[in-house]
């Protein structure tokens, strides 16, 4: 972990998304109503060269320049100057992994598929060129070759085809068509054959991204030589590192960015944990993008026993039209078979592929069939619980029991003593040579992408009991977080990445935060979600699994509005695969998913379905001010989605990706500021040296309250479960004694409370106003705001 003392920290960020309807100039614009809102830096999507027309990104074609449609390196220098101006700092989303495989715009790519193998570039991507006939795979074709052959044209050194540009090989330009396409150092083929013949690796299941190798010193240089230069100019202080698990060696990754930049960064990765799986502490970094902190506010605010109710009310009404009853840890085994023999196939066999190369040349590890590597390679990547293993800690992740359940799903023992030997390389333990290492980071690279397509983009849209749980770093099986639990992980974070950061909607939520809160109070009220359910059933479903995924999600949106749901609950389909795909779409259930979505979630009003439905508005309002405000005030630097500062309600993307907008104040925008105020005026108790101490109220709803005090100057008190509260007769006698002192409410300046084990206040008084309280110490405050 890296000490922050040489680079200065953020207090909180906001992340605007760039695209060429919303390009720096109109980031620039928007510099004084954020810097008003009390944000330290402003976090940017992706700014580099990427596909023209790109709506976030992520695509980059070229390293070596800012992105021309968003304004170029002058737009976005004179936004950080802006910014500077006001007060506020930039940060960049950075993304090491990938590239866009698209030759026309991507100049290395262009050169490899010119030159081949020999090519200066041919470094930069990981492609086994003996695997592909000494050709490189391209599936770029919406057909056969021999159904679009006739459409493609050669002038002046290019090949072209719908739009799509290719290189020629040198001396092959006159060729008749057949022999110039047989010349090429690439083959055009159908897309479909990407799923098991690809040879280049990729991003995730996404053959348009291809992988770049920043492990070699020279590519590394060579696409971060910008983004080094913005750094040490002092335009950009703060990096976003993307989808790090994808790099053949994050640890040493990060650890060469961290010298190159010198220090001066403030650096967090896009690290999805999983359960209570750790950062690795040697990680020269600040901490996470938040997604770990995503799931412990999420949790504290779910009830457990109600969500179990869920669950038995979900697997009743679903039946078998789910997945196979409805049982998390089964569903997400099957998501990650289906993965890793389907859309990962390519992948498992370019793993065999070096496997059987090392076995063939070592002694210790003859005689084993390709079928066999194989075999074992997908069994045991299925068993891996996390994301990915790295340079220590494997033996923990690819476990002795891991092993055994490996070898079960071979029928002759004797063939299962090939889990040992892939066990063995994927560990490092039996040989250090390049194709070692190959194999080494191969498998942790496609581990993580299995995990993420399998959990992420599959199970989490077939096991949908309570969906403000399938969010990015979720435990659907799990969904509740005990206080005592959450008090121990913020405690931990105040102690070890103090830093890190924290996030409750980002671009790749699959559900906004406060349409999640809305969810979540289903949680409260099982039986009422039943009885909604029974009243809006004369709309007829494609299946009841849909049905209560829709109706689910309409709920969590708040009001109808078919143009927004269709596409979302399309997609949840779509991933699901239950009925449909993205690559094998059945026309008939989705036109019956889009008239069901317009006939009912699209059109029926279901928070005003019926007066039980309408007395949770006041639950849900309580579990977004909630929410919001123990983000904002936990340790680790918090982050703002654009837009999030009021209640925002947003679905998967595209749906929140739209372009920023300033909107119109309400009661979260005046939390959001009154807490970032604070931030901003006292860093220390928030920063390196704050502490986190817990603070428990007494009393028969002393469960309801969750309360903690930051370095004895900030004190966080929210109303947790509130319908449960209310059910149960309120706050009656319930207490929260507050330290020492005289206390100010911070939201409104006015309310005074006096600390002390002598004088406890009532907690019906403390949250009279609101469901939320933050107060500050008097001796900090003049008229309600920080001196």
């Amino acid at each position: 972990m890296t000490s922050s003392s040489e680079r200065a920290l953020p207090t909180a960020t906001y992340r605007l998304q760039l695209r060429p309807e919303f390009p720096f100039g109109a980031a620039e614009r928007a510099v004084p109503y954020l810097a008003e809102l009390g944000i330290s830096h402003l976090h940017l999507s992706p700014v580099l060269e990427a596909v023209p027309g790109s709506s976030h990104g992520y695509d980059v074609t070229d390293h070596r320049s800012v992105r021309a449609e968003l304004g170029g390196e002058s737009g976005l220098r004179a936004l950080a100057a802006t910014a500077r101006a006001h007060g506020v700092g930039l940060v960049l989303d950075l993304v090491p992994n990938h590239m866009a495989a698209s030759p026309r715009h991507n100049h290395a790519l262009r050169a490899v598929l010119r030159e081949g193998p020999d090519s200066s570039y041919a470094r930069w991507f990981d492609v086994d060129w003996a695997a592909g006939d000494g050709r490189m795979l391209l599936p770029v074709l919406p057909a056969r070759l021999s159904e679009v052959r006739e459409r493609m044209r050669v002038a002046d050194g290019v090949l072209t085809f719908d739009g799509q540009e290719f290189p020629l090989r040198e001396g092959t330009e006159e060729l008749p068509l057949d022999e110039l396409l047989d010349a090429q150092w690439y083959r055009l083929c159908w897309w479909r054959l990407a799923r098991t013949e690809l040879n280049y690796r990729r991003f995730f299941t996404i053959s348009d991204l291809i992988g770049v190798r920043v492990e070699d010193p020279e590519v590394f240089a060579a696409t971060h030589g910008k983004v080094l230069e913005l750094v040490a100019d002092g335009v950009v202080e703060g990096l976003r590192i993307d989808h790090p698990d994808g790099l053949a060696d994050p640890e040493g990754y990060l650890e060469r960015l961290e010298e190159a930049t010198g220090g001066r960064c403030w650096t967090v990765v896009e690290k999805i944990l999983t359960g209570t799986e750790p950062l690795p502490p040697s990680w020269p970094v600040a901490g996470t993008t938040g997604y770990d902190a995503l799931r412990q506010v999420d949790g504290v605010f779910t009830d457990p026993v109600g969500a179990a109710e869920l669950t038995d009310v979900y697997r009743e009404f679903v039946g078998r039209a789910g997945d196979r009853g409805g049982y998390w840890e089964a569903t997400a085994r099957r998501a990650a078979y289906k993965v890793v023999t389907h859309e990962l196939a390519a992948e498992t066999t370019a793993l065999m592929r070096i496997a059987d190369r090392i076995c063939a040349t070592d002694p210790r590890l003859r005689d084993h069939a390709p079928w066999a590597l194989h075999t074992a390679i997908r069994e045991l990547l299925v068993r891996v619980p996390v994301y990915r293993s790295y340079r220590t800690g494997g033996e923990e992740v690819l476990t002795p029991e891991a092993a055994r359940g490996a070898k079960a799903a071979f029928a002759v023992p004797e063939e299962a003593t090939a889990v040992d030997t892939v066990r063995d390389l994927a560990l490092g333990l039996c040989g250090d040579g390049p194709e070692h290492r190959a194999f080494r980071a191969r498998f942790a690279q496609t581990s993580s992408a299995l995990r993420a397509k399998s959990v992420e983009d599959t199970a989490f849209y077939r096991y949908t009991p309570l969906l403000s749980a399938n969010e990015v770093g979720g435990d659907p099986g799990r969904p509740a977080v005990a206080p005592d639990e959450f008090h121990a992980y913020c405690a931990r974070l105040a102690r070890d990445w103090p830093a890190t950061g924290t996030v409750l909607t980002t671009h790749d939520t699959k559900r906004s935060a406060d349409v999640r809160a809305g969810i979540a109070v289903l949680a409260q009220c099982p039986q009422r979600w039943a009885e909604l359910l029974e009243e809006v059933s004369g709309v007829p479903a494609p299946d009841p699994h849909l049905a209560w995924t829709a109706w689910q999600t309409a709920f969590g949106f708040g009001s109808p509005d078919a143009a927004r749901l269709g596409p979302a609950i399309l997609k949840s389909v779509r991933e699901a695969g239950l009925h449909t795909s993205w690559t094998e779409p059945d026309a008939g259930y989705e036109r019956a998913v889009a008239e069901f979505v317009a006939a009912g979630p699209g059109r029926i009003p279901l928070r005003g379905a019926s007066e039980s439905a309408f007395a949770l508005e006041p639950h849900i309002r309580a579990q977004i001010l909630g929410t919001a405000l123990v983000q904002l005030t936990m340790p680790g630097v918090p982050e703002l989605y654009q837009g999030t500062e009021r209640e925002y309600r947003a679905l998967v993307d595209p749906d929140n990706r739209a372009p920023f907008a300033v909107g119109a104040d309400d009661d979260k925008t005046a939390l959001v500021r009154a807490a970032l105020r604070l931030r901003r005026a006292y860093p220390e108790s928030f920063g390196p040296s704050g502490t986190y101490a817990p603070l428990s109220a007494t009393g028969p709803a002393a469960p309801h309250c969750l309360a903690f005090g930051r370095a004895d100057r900030v004190l966080t008190a929210v109303t947790r479960l509130s319908l449960r509260l209310a059910e149960a007769g309120g706050w009656q006698d319930t207490s929260l004694a507050l330290p020492a002192g005289r206390w100010v409410d911070a939201l409104d300046g006015i309310r005074e409370f006096t600390g002390g084990p002598d004088t406890p206040v009532k907690l019906a008084e403390l949250f009279e106003a609101r469901p939320v309280a933050l107060l500050v110490r008097e001796s900090d405050t003049s008229g309600g705001e920080p001196r």
